[in-house]
């Protein structure tokens, strides 16, 4: 009986699971309040309930660059044991794709989880621009202008995308923190 006591509790040991007692840091790219902490926040309340283990979740905001800085820091800095996340946009890897010097990170070696939802890009203007159809702006002495955070971003690729395909032009202004500057430049 003894021995079946001991074989018993050296496989309960054996059996612990990886993130039981441990934290998961998801390092998401934008600042708190923006779509992508909000969607890391909600992963993060029920993540944690579906892991053998039950680790705590914990979610990092490091804006900068169109999450060109948390990407960069997960890829170079973040040791790779599994408890540390990236929450990107997931049009970063376009940044990779042209060749931006900024990019440390190659997208090809990260692991896709699963992604917060499915969203369909929009571009949108003020009700009292002076554009109101497509062909205004193909038209326009001065090109309307889009905020962007980065150009790996849908504020940056969805004007340049039209840009390429129906002549829209746009003067896109990069470098917001993210999209709540946006909106307020937008007002």
């Amino acid at each position: 009986m003894l021995v079946i006591f001991f074989s018993w509790v050296s496989g309960a040991f054996a059996q612990t699971p990886y993130y039981h007692g441990k934290t998961i840091t998801i390092i998401t790219g934008s600042q708190t309040g923006d779509l992508f902490d909000i969607y890391a926040r909600m992963i993060a309340t029920h993540m944690g309930k579906n892991i053998p283990g039950n680790p705590n979740i914990l979610v990092q905001n490091m804006p900068g660059a169109g999450h060109i800085v948390a990407a960069n820091f997960v890829y170079g800095v973040a040791k790779p044991d599994g408890l540390t996340l990236l929450a990107p946009n997931p049009n970063l890897y376009i940044d990779q794709l042209i060749g931006r010097q900024e990019i440390k990170f190659d997208w090809a070696k990260f692991a896709w989880i699963g992604n917060a939802s499915r969203t369909t890009d929009l571009l949108y203007m003020r009700s009292d621009a002076p554009f109101k159809t497509v062909e205004d702006v193909r038209s326009a002495k001065e090109p309307p202008k889009c905020g962007a955070m980065g150009t790996g971003t849908t504020g940056y690729l969805v004007p340049r995308l039209l840009d390429e395909t129906i002549g829209a032009k746009f003067n896109i202004v990069t470098g917001y923190k993210g999209g709540n500057e946006i909106d307020l430049a937008v007002e």
